[in-house]
């Protein structure tokens, strides 16, 4: 090949290197440079700082990786959160609410069901206890065979005792009842009930006409012998115990229920029962007393039921299922999930409009089946958030908010919007009672508010309540203020108010 041949192919090839190096590179200027035109557009707002929010209080001057956690720096935007004072709230941007899954639920009115349970063990009705006492010293003659454990009847002799005393008592007024002498005779016998003699071992004297120094003792009521302390030929004196007797016609059930719970016991409360060995029959009983003292290992209140006990299948020592009877009360209620507890205090992430969310102190009530029974913070209608709660929670905390006390005034709140507040709930349903500032009415379902058919009482206008009776079939609406649900508009179906 020609050298200058060689050497003009060699130069040509450097050129279209040079060429395609040139356009490698205005290519690559223009991929890098797009990514920052993109973040330059993408928020016009003024960046503060930049932070992790699992570590929110260390901030940073530029973004890049946290060096905590395996994740991004997030921006911190001027004007977030300082809208108009603590009381606005946080703003979080709907699509970063979106991404982080946040779901809200609304504050409703309904019937918190009670849910108290407890477990409970049978035991003797110490009401009904009978104590076999000597009413006079003597010696055991015989004894019938009976043990601790054993269930007798009413009348079921327990052993034979000699009453010397008794015998000789006998004899002398069978002595002075020959002589006539009304009087004498009243004396005598007087004394024969001083000496603790029963009136039908008195009668059989008279009937005889014999003195006997042998007497049966026998159990005073039906039941299970709990103490017996009498043997063959033992001596006893006056007063002692021979046995004791517990009756079994009744009996009670002592059931523990937590401390926590013990607010919601009542003497008088019906109960349901339910026993392993008798599956499927509920026994129903009522709270006989709620002892004083609570168990210190368990921190349990003491809570005493009363059972008849039919054929005696109630055996003390038995472990029941105890159900309490508790009213179906209306109540604002909240998802349990929703509520954050710090330890002194609840909270709960209010929503309101625009992004912003605001931490309301609320007072907690009973809980049953995930609900939450809100006595104080909250009225019904409001939008409050049930999951992730706590990174909104932990975004308020950064920008120094402090959550919305409970003893906050209605203009402290301008996250409630208007739009919240309920209408009138509509029913119908019957006069149960009426007096000057209330009514007693028994409605069905109220699907709007999720309320069962029941029996209350309203609070009404006494201008209101003119001209209606015990009896009235009603049509009628209501609201809900915190006092009690108080009745706005009544009228007789087929007629007017």
């Amino acid at each position: 090949m020609n050298p200058s041949h060689s050497m003009k192919v060699l130069l040509g090839a450097g050129a279209a290197l040079v060429v395609l190096a040139g356009a490698g590179g205005y290519g690559l200027a223009r991929l890098t440079a797009k990514p920052a035109m993109s973040d330059a557009t993408a928020d016009s707002r003024k960046v503060l700082y930049w932070y992790d929010p699992m570590v929110p209080a260390q901030h940073f001057d530029k973004p890049g990786k946290s060096p905590f956690m395996d994740m991004q720096l997030v921006a911190k935007y001027a004007g977030e959160g300082d809208a108009t004072g603590p009381s606005a709230g946080v703003r979080i941007d709907p699509a970063t609410a979106q991404n982080l899954g946040v779901r809200t639920v609304e504050t409703r009115q309904g019937v918190l069901l009670g849910g108290l349970t407890a477990t409970g063990v049978i035991d003797f009705n110490q009401r009904d206890v009978a104590v076999v006492q000597a009413r006079s010293g003597g010696f055991v003659q015989r004894v019938y065979g009976r043990a601790p454990g054993d269930v007798i009847g009413a009348g079921a002799p327990l052993a034979d005792l000699l009453v010397p005393d008794w015998g000789g008592a006998q004899a002398e007024y069978l002595a002075v009842r020959r002589t006539g002498d009304a009087a004498l005779i009243a004396a005598a016998r007087q004394r024969l009930r001083l000496l603790g003699m029963p009136e039908g071992t008195i009668a059989a004297v008279d009937r005889d006409g014999r003195a006997r120094a042998i007497i049966t003792i026998s159990a005073p009521l039906g039941g299970v012998i709990t103490r017996l302390d009498v043997r063959a030929g033992m001596t006893v004196a006056m007063g002692q115990g021979l046995a004791e007797i517990n009756g079994l016609s009744r009996v009670w059930v002592t059931a523990a229920v937590p401390e926590a719970q013990g607010g919601q016991l009542r003497q008088g409360q019906s109960v349901g029962v339910a026993l392993a060995a008798y599956p499927g029959e509920m026994l129903r009983g009522t709270v006989q007393a709620i002892l004083p003292q609570a168990q210190g290992e368990t921190r349990t209140l003491q809570a005493r039921i009363e059972l008849p006990n039919p054929g005696g299948k109630l055996r003390p020592g038995m472990f029941a299922t105890v159900s309490f009877d508790t009213d179906a009360r209306p109540a604002l209620l909240l998802p349990s999930e929703a509520v954050i507890r710090t330890g002194s205090r609840a909270i709960v992430m209010l929503a309101g409009d625009n992004g912003r969310y605001q931490a309301v102190e609320v007072k907690i009530g009973r809980e049953s089946g995930g609900q939450s029974q809100i006595l104080a913070g909250l009225s019904a209608g409001q939008k409050v958030v049930a999951s992730g709660q706590f990174l909104i929670d932990s975004e308020a905390s950064l920008a120094g908010l402090q959550a919305r006390p409970l003893a906050a005034d209605a203009a402290m709140a301008p996250m409630t919007s208007a739009a919240a507040k309920p209408a009138l709930a509509e029913a119908t349903g019957r006069i149960e009672q009426v007096t000057k500032d209330s009514i007693t009415l028994s409605h069905g379902p109220i699907p709007a508010i999720g309320w069962p058919a029941m029996t209350m009482a309203f609070r009404a206008d006494p201008i209101l309540l003119r001209g209606f009776k015990t009896g009235d079939q009603v049509s009628f609406a209501f609201d809900q203020p915190p006092a009690s649900p108080t009745v706005r508009r009544i009228a007789k179906l087929g007629g007017g108010a």
